[in-house]
């Protein structure tokens, strides 16, 4: 069995997918953009406020599933832009100061043409 996470502390799923699912002491999330809960709107133009809005968003979904950055186990992360890896590196690294296991890539096209997504594993 698994247990659907849901908070309206991170921006919605904008498709037919769940925040997050609780699984055999596991936490798997959907990827998260940089939108902003209360407005629904896209937070920065730039790498670093996405970003940060980006950990935000986890950071919401972690506290809702009673888990913490700390126990995060493995990320998977999204860049519109390789030459933003520097500057999004900075961010990542005050919220994912355990060093998770990591994989960064860049992609043609994020959902509403963001910059960055991130997906994380934690234990619970």
């Amino acid at each position: 069995m698994y247990q659907t996470i849901q908070t309206a502390k991170a921006a919605s799923a904008i498709g037919p997918y769940s925040q997050a699912i609780a699984c055999k002491g596991l936490l798997f999330t959907s990827g998260q953009i940089p939108v902003d809960a209360g407005t629904g709107e896209i937070v920065g133009t730039e790498i670093h406020a996405q970003a940060e809005q980006v950990m935000k968003n986890i950071s919401a979904i972690l506290e809702e599933a009673g888990t913490e950055f700390g126990k995060v186990i493995k990320t998977t992360c999204f860049l519109a832009d390789m030459e933003d890896f520097a500057v999004f590196n900075e961010v990542y690294g005050k919220y994912f100061v355990n060093k998770p296991a990591r994989s960064c890539v860049a992609v043609k096209t994020l959902p509403k043409n963001v910059l960055c997504e991130v997906e994380v594993i934690a234990e619970l």
